[in-house]
């Protein structure tokens, strides 16, 4: 059998039979370059499979290098192997079977990290900070995937609904092991996790995502809050990746009028370049918006931050968006496996691109740069006020970031935030609703003392700028002459772990607060203990409170 002419040939005829076809080609030269390149990498693998020293996977094998060819195109351009279909689907629907928990990998332990309100999980009695040993009797730490790496607990979870699944956990403060049964059912990734009031006038969308039922969720959300006397409205889409395109069409139109133009997309193949505009009747054409964005706001969270801007019809506040404004289709392939492939860009209503990377172009490296300021255009709102293309969302009112103490980032990358919450959880049966708990100065010098002996360490930048110009007066040879000095100099600004505590108490306390809210009333209860410190949350309450600043805003200067 000529392994590689018929590897050639099948894959010729699954081009073909993809719809895209060589023939769809427009020279021979170009037939002739796929069909060649097709036929080496056949070659190859049939005699990576003859004669490499070991056992060679094809499935893996085979994954790889597509997941290499597709990553010199753009990071969105995804293919999925028909084990991963289950993943896909959870993706793009946001539903799975299962028990509603997510767990994950802490030195070398399964652990909760968090549970879904309304789910099996909770039902149960499993707690955030167990630590699953066993699924159905089989040891974690001894099961291994297919490709030799620890088994993933998720995919053991999952299954088919109104069946049992047996948990043996570790729980604190505990000497044996719990064991939790659970019933698993359908599990919903709810996209608004959190909404209400956060004022007696003001109301509080988090839009998390854009999965089949998003916009569903958004009307039940504002519906429910304009009957609880909702005046105004924060819509916040932080932390958003983005999600279906209709979805985004539909949400953006519960504030714009019906046969609105919401966004074009338009790509290589002409024929599927369309505008899509509003097809209903809006919510509400009225109510003030504010918008929240981050540098993590992405692609459907860009384009309902876009149109609200872009028609005037509310503020955002926060940080420029992140900058997505491609589209993917995904296509069928054999085998039951899916491509899922950029097709597009995307332009909303002012007629601008917020895509601010070009992928198109790589560097000799292949890296890839963002768009220059002087490629950038300028485009107008429907009131007349300037906006630009090719960097993501520019919000209205820019809130500087918040940057991580180094302190507070090693404490929550070491995990010591999140274990001195199982502490308190297990050791506190009720806390104060999640708006009100505050740790006491007590309880602060409780952690301190607690983290006193727990592994953590952490290099300020005033230290790593000390050991960059140590580094160059070695180089350039000055360190003799200064050497005293930077001696000096370090002894001053070498960090003390209980001099820090102290100094960054407010940072850490409420890290803290936020993270033990979370274990007693989960993700509603996370949310509810930031309102009090969120800074884009603050300067959105503050423009809502002067409401001719807010008008003034939105008007041509």
């Amino acid at each position: 059998m000529r392994f590689s002419k018929r590897f050639t040939l099948l894959a010729s005829s699954a081009l073909v039979a993809g719809g895209i076809g060589f023939f769809s080609f427009k020279n021979d030269d170009r037939f002739f370059e796929i069909a060649r390149n097709l036929d080496i990498y056949a070659t190859l693998f049939k005699e990576l499979n003859l004669y490499y020293v070991d056992e060679v996977n094809p499935n893996r094998m085979v994954k790889t290098s597509i997941d290499a060819m597709l990553k010199a195109l753009d990071p969105y351009t995804n293919f999925f192997a028909e084990d991963e279909i289950e993943d896909y689907m959870t993706m793009t629907t946001g539903r799975y079977n299962g028990i509603g928990a997510l767990i994950g990998q802490r030195q070398g332990k399964s652990i909760v990290l968090m549970i879904y309100e309304g789910t099996p999980a909770e039902k149960s009695g499993l707690q955030i900070g167990d630590e699953v040993v066993k699924v159905d009797g089989v040891d974690l730490k001894s099961r291994k995937d297919r490709d030799g790496g620890p088994a993933d607990p998720g995919k053991l979870l999952k299954g088919q609904n109104n069946t049992a699944v047996k948990l043996t956990v570790r729980r604190y403060g505990q000497k044996d092991p719990v064991e939790v049964s659970v019933i698993r059912d359908v599990v919903k990734m709810t996209n608004v996790p959190y909404y209400g009031m956060v004022t007696d006038e003001v109301g509080y969308i988090d839009l998390k995502d854009f999965t089949a039922t998003a916009s569903r969720e958004v009307r039940t959300a504002f519906q429910e809050l304009k009957g609880k006397g909702m005046k105004k409205l924060i819509l916040d889409v932080r932390e958003n990746p983005g999600g279906l395109l209709n979805m985004a069409i539909d949400i953006s139109n519960i504030f714009i009028p019906k046969d609105s133009e919401v966004v074009t997309t338009k790509g290589k193949v002409t024929e599927w370049n369309k505008t899509y505009t509003a097809l209903n009747a809006p919510l509400d054409l009225e109510i003030p918006i504010i918008v929240l964005t981050n540098s993590h706001s992405a692609s459907a969270a860009e384009i309902v931050s876009g149109v609200i801007q872009d028609y005037d019809r509310g503020v955002l506040v926060g940080q420029r968006t992140y900058g997505k404004g491609l589209v993917q289709t995904t296509r069928e392939l054999s085998f039951n496996t899916k491509l899922k492939i950029t097709t597009a860009k995307y332009y909303i209503p002012s007629g601008r691109c917020i895509q601010a990377i070009d992928y198109s172009h790589r560097n000799a490296d292949g890296s890839v740069g963002k768009i220059p300021d002087s490629l950038k255009t300028a485009f107008k709102t429907k009131a007349g006020r300037v906006v630009y293309d090719g960097g993501g969302v520019l919000p209205d009112v820019v809130v500087e970031a918040h940057t991580p103490t180094p302190i507070a980032l090693s404490l929550t990358n070491k995990g010591l935030i999140f274990d001195y919450a199982v502490k308190y959880r297990q050791e506190h049966p009720t806390i104060k609703p999640a708006r009100e708990f505050r740790l006491t100065d007590a309880e602060y010098s409780d952690f301190v003392k607690w983290s006193g002996d727990k592994e953590y360490d952490y290099t300020t930048q005033v230290e790593k700028d000390l050991g960059t110009l140590e580094a160059s007066a070695k180089k350039e040879k000055y360190f003799d002459q200064i050497q005293d000095q930077l001696k000096a100099l370090k002894t001053k600004v070498s960090h003390s772990k209980d001099a820090d505590m102290m100094t960054f108490k407010t940072e850490i306390k409420t890290l803290l607060e936020q993270e033990i809210a979370g274990h007693y009333y989960l993700q509603k209860g996370i949310k509810e203990a930031s309102f009090a410190t969120d800074p884009e949350m603050k300067a959105a309450l503050d423009l809502f409170k002067d409401m001719g600043k807010y008008s003034a805003m939105l008007k041509k200067k």
